[in-house]
Formats: structure tokens, sequence, C-alpha cells
């Protein structure tokens, strides 16, 4: 009896640790029966909450001996019953926003305020509302202080938010502190589409009226075939160096490497999500040059590139640690503490 209750118990342990992802699970779910296509696309799109997922997951594992849920053992106190309230927040948002009214309330203040993207800004406000119940859920699970625990996967979801409610308030080249980097991609883009063979040439419009501050790149090859591409910020990596930023950032901090490392760690990192970024202005240009489905591979493939890097870059760090340990002690030789000075040695 003693053993069904101690396995009874672990059970409801590991259940309550995995609740915050399984409360947004049924919203997603929702969501892709209603918006199947949105799923498909990374730019403002629905893919970015299967990479949240993921981290926070990651989160869970890797976090998992320090995560505590005595505090979740009294089923009555006022404590569990705002955990399990907040557990459901987030399927009863998604509910209320697309069967009761609060998207379209969401777009109608968006006109009146003369959003240029009026019709998008329920997705933005989406991400940022789901942001806070998650920090919320997790606040209440195990308190303030593993808020940093989280905070990779929490900052994700909300960086997204502000970066999609940005463009649709500020789109194209507008939001011109972002727009600063965009000429010296499109250039180093050009140089690498020359040595190529396509021949290049770019134009630069800083008062558009309704594009605000563009960069135009002209691609033609020796067929003759022809592309023109308007370049903003989201296209020239901004959005990819941001995300980026704050998830490598929340991760090195928890790693205990010296902060030379991690500064290393860091500029590399940058380095190849600029470079992926780049890459992918190239792709799109051959694919439209080629007449391809360029916009499929602009607004989700092209995207996931980055993506991927971003969320496997933290797990490359940790593989290339653990590989470096491996080394050194191979190096060092493993002490013996048992068995005869004769024996052959056991490497692993």
């Amino acid at each position: 009896m003693l053993d069904i209750m101690q396995t009874l118990k672990k059970s409801i342990n590991i259940l309550i640790k995995v609740l915050p992802i399984l409360s947004f699970t049924i919203p997603f779910l929702i969501l892709y029966s209603l918006y199947p296509q949105s799923f498909e696309t990374t730019w403002t799109g629905r893919t970015f909450y299967i990479f949240f997922l993921w981290l926070a997951s990651l989160e869970v594992i890797l976090n998992w001996e320090k995560l505590q849920t005595s505090k979740m053992n009294r089923l009555l106190s006022i404590r569990t019953i705002t955990f399990i309230i907040a557990l459901l927040l987030p399927t009863i948002y998604v509910v209320a926003a697309n069967y009761y009214g609060i998207n379209a309330l969401v777009v109608d203040l968006s006109r009146k305020i003369n959003v240029p993207f009026a019709d998008l800004m329920p997705l933005s406000t989406e991400y940022l509302v789901l942001t806070v119940f998650f920090a919320l859920i997790i606040l209440l699970e195990y308190g303030i202080y593993c808020l940093m625990d989280f905070s990779v996967s929490i900052l994700f979801l909300g960086i997204i938010g502000v970066i999609y409610t940005a463009t649709y308030l500020y789109p194209f080249g507008k939001f011109w502190p972002f727009q600063i980097l965009v000429p010296t991609t499109a250039t180093l883009a050009a140089n690498v589409l020359n040595l190529m063979g396509y021949e290049t040439k770019m134009s630069f419009i800083s008062d558009h009226p309704k594009y605000g501050s563009m960069t135009y790149l002209e691609i033609s090859d020796s067929q003759g075939r022809f592309a023109m591409f308007g370049i903003a910020w989201a296209c020239a990596g901004v959005e990819s160096l941001l995300i980026y930023t704050v998830t490598i950032l929340l991760f090195l901090k928890k790693i205990p490497v010296p902060w030379k490392h991690k500064a290393v760690y860091f500029v590399i990192g940058a380095i190849v999500t600029y470079l992926i970024n780049i890459l992918r202005i190239i792709a799109i240009v051959m694919i439209s040059i080629n007449q391809g489905d360029w916009m499929t591979f602009h607004d989700f493939y092209g995207q996931l590139f980055s993506i991927t890097w971003i969320v496997s870059y933290p797990l490359i760090i940790i593989g290339s640690q653990a590989l470096g340990r491996k080394i050194r002690h191979r190096k060092t030789g493993t002490p013996k503490v048992f068995g005869r000075s004769d024996e052959p040695k056991l490497e692993v």
C-alpha cells in the first residue's frame, strides 16, 4: 500500500511539473483546427508556438530536480485554486477571442487608431496575452525565483509578439531604428549574388509615403530573367538577431563558464545568425529568378532556418562543452581506484 501511495504521489508531481506545457497544448490545438495554415507560416504566423513548446519542455527537463511542486499539494488552498484557474486562462482566451468577439474588438480598436495592418493585430495580441499567462502560471506554481528558469521560453514568446506589433504598427521600412541594418545586409547579399554570376543593382528611397525607408535590390541573370525586391528590417535579419540575443543571453547566464567564453559564444552565434539571413535573401532571389514559389519560402522556410539555428545553438554549446570535457578526460587519464596496478585501464 505504501509503495502504491509513493508511486501515485510521484506521478502527481510529474503531472504538476508538465501542467504549464499541457495548458498551452489545448489552445494551440484549437487554433490549429481554426487556422491550420497559420502553423505553416513563420512570418506573421503561429509556427513559433511549436518552438515555444520545445523551449518550455527543454527548460522543464533541465530544471527537473530544481523545480519543487510542494506548494501545490494542498488541493483547496487559495494558491492551488488560483493556479488551476491560471491553467485554464490560455484556453479561455483562445475560445473567447475566436468565438466571442475579442479579436473583432481588437481589429475595430486598431482601425480607429489607424493601424496599417489592423486585421493582423489579433495575432500579435494573442502572442502577448499568452506570454503573460505563461509567466503567471510559472509564478503561481514555483514562485518568482523560478521565473528565470523559464525566462528563455517566456521572452521568446513575448519578443515574437513585440516584433509582430512593431511590424503592424510600422510596416515595411517605417521603423527606422531597425531599418539601419538593411543597407549593409542588402550589400552583402548583392556581393554574393555578383560572385554567383548575377547582375545586381541597389537603390534606396528614404521617404516613401507608404513604405518609409526601403532598400531595393534588382537582380538579373544571363538569360534575361529579372527580379526586384524591397528589403525591410524584418527581412534583413533584425528580427532573428533580436530573438537570438534574448535567447542566448539568458542561456549564457545559466551556464558556469568564464565570461570570455560567453562573449565568444555570443559573437559566433550572432555572426552565424546574421549570415543565415543573408543566405535567406539570396535563396529568395534565386527561387524568384527561377520562377519558383518564393513567397512560401519567405513566409515559412526562410524564417525556419534562422529559428532552427537559434534554438539549436544552446544545445550545440552544451554538446561542445561535454565533448571538450571528455577529450580533456582522455588526455589526463582516468585515476585508478580499484584493481591492481597492472590491470588494463577501461576508458569510457
